[in-house]
């Protein structure tokens, strides 16, 4: 998850003109980056999260490369390496693989997915969630993904539910977070319900390390979700309602596949809303 910008104050305007509004300051771009480090440090001094430190190290280092590549390849300059790092490290956290090269691979489908499944210059998958999806689908004799809950250490979800939830309050992105959390407590409990199974088991998932990536930089990636915030918590609302019916089909990696599937069907309906009110309103005479 990337945020860009740059602020800036025009010149006084001419007297009887429209005088323009500063742009607000951008979030300072290394904040993300710094978290899903927290996360990562957390994670792994309580319960070891990482696979090994040098497949981790690969995957971020393999992100960034391809990242600058074809960046500087296809728009002719140096893109924010934040973006791969963010890329690159959820994926050292998130793949379970005894194998080392699934791990690089991962990290280049990833990174690749945002420049070549694109449509109306934007990509379509958050792309860890692409890359992720796609091994675990594809290679998954060779590849699993973090399944590690914080079970009664409170503390290290307190902290990180804590600053997550701040950064993304600063990113106007809380709605997102919070939606998708208060649906899939609902839906845990349905389950809980329709199976019979204990409700702390349905709602245990969402403690997890892996969940904390998933609802603070999955789900919230600027450049994958649809614009307005009452469309983002349908959105959203919708990916828990996925889930819910992945995971009553015993669908193992019920998350990241409900992503896969609703954020890129959310995007192309508003691409093609956008196309048609831009059409009717050509044919409006002026």
């Amino acid at each position: 998850m990337t945020v860009q910008g740059s602020t800036s104050l025009s010149a006084p305007a001419e007297v009887g003109a429209a005088v323009p509004v500063a742009s607000p300051k951008p979030p300072n771009p290394y904040i993300v980056p710094a978290f899903i480090t927290l996360i990562l440090i957390t994670g792994h001094l309580t319960f070891g999260i990482l696979e090994s430190h040098s497949k981790t190290i690969a995957a971020i280092l393999a992100s960034i490369a391809i990242e600058l590549g074809l960046g500087r390849l296809i728009y002719g300059k140096w893109p924010h390496p934040a973006s791969a790092y963010i890329t690159g490290i959820s994926v050292g956290i998130l793949v379970r693989s005894p194998a080392f090269w699934p791990y690089v691979l991962c990290a280049a489908i990833s990174i690749v997915s945002k420049y070549v499944l694109r449509v109306r210059g934007r990509h379509l998958w958050n792309p860890s969630n692409f890359g992720i999806s796609a091994m675990l689908f594809l290679a998954g004799d060779m590849v699993g993904s973090l399944n590690i809950q914080w079970g009664n250490y409170l503390w290290p979800m307190l902290i990180i539910w804590l600053l997550g939830g701040f950064i993304v309050r600063r990113l106007h992105r809380l709605h997102i977070t919070a939606t998708y959390v208060g649906a899939f407590v609902v839906f845990a409990l349905v389950r809980s319900w329709l199976t019979g199974s204990p409700w702390e088991a349905e709602i245990a998932p969402i403690t997890g390390p892996m969940y904390q990536l998933f609802i603070f930089f999955m789900i919230t990636d600027p450049k994958t979700t649809v614009q307005g915030r009452t469309a983002q918590c349908a959105v959203a609302f919708a990916v828990a309602a996925v889930e819910m019916v992945l995971r009553l089909n015993q669908v193992v990696y019920a998350p990241y596949y409900a992503l896969f599937i609703v954020g890129p069907t959310a995007l192309l309906i508003e691409m093609a809303l956008q196309s048609r009110r831009s059409r009717m309103a050509a044919k409006v005479p002026a």
